[in-house]
């Protein structure tokens, strides 16, 4: 039987990109015939179709079958789709998701108006788009798989972390993802808080070797080693309990496509301190879910971070309205079913 949805998984690199596709795959598998071009980071057992088996199954098809849709989420998916349907016909309908906030190049811009459907994840990503999105369909999470501890300071002895607590923030160890904004944000606290730790989890990269080096050396002069802790890449498997074990995430990134990071977090039962980018200021939209600080800004993450060590119950209460938000609006079922909804209107 000829899949109903082709999925897009062009890059070798894990990316928030490969992770929203892994978290709605398995819903979508239970609604729908799929496929997936590319076989990157899937688990055993996932569909996976190569190009010239694609092609020729579009080709098969005859004029009564439904219309297959590929939905693309990167440039080079939107190629593939094109060249896809240039080989095989029209019964391929292409759907891109836009996440980016930034104005796209022309190229870009040339791909989108190809499209047969666009859709955005939220409001300040469709800001951008010259072609306005038929739909808006945020990002959801698995709330089973990212869902809070039994017990945060046991699952802290068991990981081996120092201190008693600790204020993480997850992401390839680069400027853009504003590492260097909590490190500077938290030298001073962590002086004054012998028991708090900050974990930076995410990859170090060659090109970023100087980068990390410029923050190490800030961490040492501060007479801090011990109190920073860079994980390195970690396997997805593990990440779950890395978030479950934190009593503060922080995403202070200074440029962000939509940024699952903030979700897995509030569906971990973890307050979150968020920059204004991506989609956090519509996800974190009152003082009951967590905290918003301007982008780069030391003195107001600062002060943020400085509230929630020193408010435990404060720090209690938006946990748990943050774990409630997600269940209620940003689940993986609920992204899963708006978009299946959305691909048939177009079949």
């Amino acid at each position: 039987m000829p899949p109903d949805l082709i999925l897009g998984n062009s890059s070798r690199r894990f990316s928030g990109i490969t992770s929203t596709l892994l978290q709605v795959l398995p819903h979508q598998q239970q609604a729908c015939e799929l496929a997936v071009l590319g076989g990157h980071h899937l688990p055993k057992g996932t569909p996976v179709i190569g190009f010239l088996e694609a092609v020729f199954m579009l080709r098969r098809l005859s004029g009564n079958d439904s219309n297959v849709i590929f939905h693309a989420r990167r440039n080079d998916e939107m190629i593939q789709a094109l060249v896809l349907k240039l080989f095989s016909g029209n019964k391929l309908k292409i759907v891109f998701t836009s996440t980016a906030q930034r104005h796209h190049s022309r190229f870009t811009r040339w791909l989108i108006r190809k499209m047969d459907g666009v859709i955005s994840t939220c409001d300040a990503a469709a800001f951008y788009l010259k072609r306005k999105p038929q739909a808006i369909i945020a990002h959801g999470v698995d709330s089973q798989r990212y869902q809070p501890a039994t017990s945060k300071s046991e699952l802290w002895k068991q990981l081996g972390l120092p201190g008693k607590q600790g204020i993480g923030i997850f992401g390839r160890v680069r400027k853009q993802k504003g590492i260097d904004i909590l490190i500077d944000a938290a030298i001073p606290l962590l002086k004054r808080n012998p028991d708090w730790s900050v974990i930076i989890v995410g990859e170090i990269t060659a090109d970023q070797t100087e980068f990390f080096e410029q923050q190490q050396q800030k961490i040492k002069a501060a007479d801090l080693a011990g109190q920073f802790v860079f994980t390195g890449k970690q396997p997805f498997q593990r990440i779950p309990e890395l978030f479950q074990a934190m009593s503060i995430i922080t995403a202070l990134s200074r440029n962000e496509g939509f940024g699952l990071t903030v979700l897995e977090a509030m569906s971990s039962g973890v307050p979150v301190i968020a920059s204004t980018a991506g989609a956090w200021p519509e996800i974190i939209n009152s003082t009951q879910t967590g905290r918003i600080v301007p982008i780069a800004d030391v003195a107001a993450t600062s002060r943020a971070l400085n509230e929630l060590i020193n408010d435990s119950e404060t720090l209690e209460a938006l946990a748990l309205q943050a774990r409630q938000k997600v269940i209620d609006y940003y689940t993986v079922e609920q992204e899963a079913a708006k978009l299946l909804n959305y691909f048939q209107s177009l079949q």
